[in-house]
């Protein structure tokens, strides 16, 4: 299951979530926090390939001492990221050629996927 913190409220009537125990008591997530050799390995691999499975992603989590989980969700908010800060400087270049961009589907999925980022411990 995922690694939870003590208590961080006592109000029992808000619905229980993937943090939150069925009890009086809310427990919050507990982020991952990857030292800086860990997430230097994390970026090599991710600018050799944007999607990291089966037993490569294993492999990877077992030499970085995480779990297979903590290395799936990295590469999955480091793919958001690449994919904002492409469109960033897409946006940016037209921008340069005084062409306006109106907003396409493209920068609100991006928006959407945000949303969708989590950060679970193990």
């Amino acid at each position: 299951g995922l690694e939870l913190s003590h208590c961080v409220g006592t109000n029992s009537l808000s619905p229980a979530g993937p943090w939150r125990s069925g009890g009086p008591c809310k427990m919050k997530r507990v982020r991952t926090v990857f030292k800086p050799e860990q997430l230097e390995r994390l970026e090599q691999e991710f600018l050799k390939q944007q999607y990291m499975v089966g037993t490569e992603r294993v492999d990877l989590a077992a030499t970085l001492h995480l779990t297979e989980t903590q290395v799936k969700v990295w590469f999955q908010n480091r793919r958001i990221k690449w994919r904002k800060q492409s469109m960033e400087q897409k946006a940016a270049k037209l921008s340069q050629f005084g062409v306006i961009q109106p907003a396409t589907a493209d920068s609100t999925d991006i928006k959407d996927h945000e949303e969708d980022t989590v950060d679970v411990e193990l």
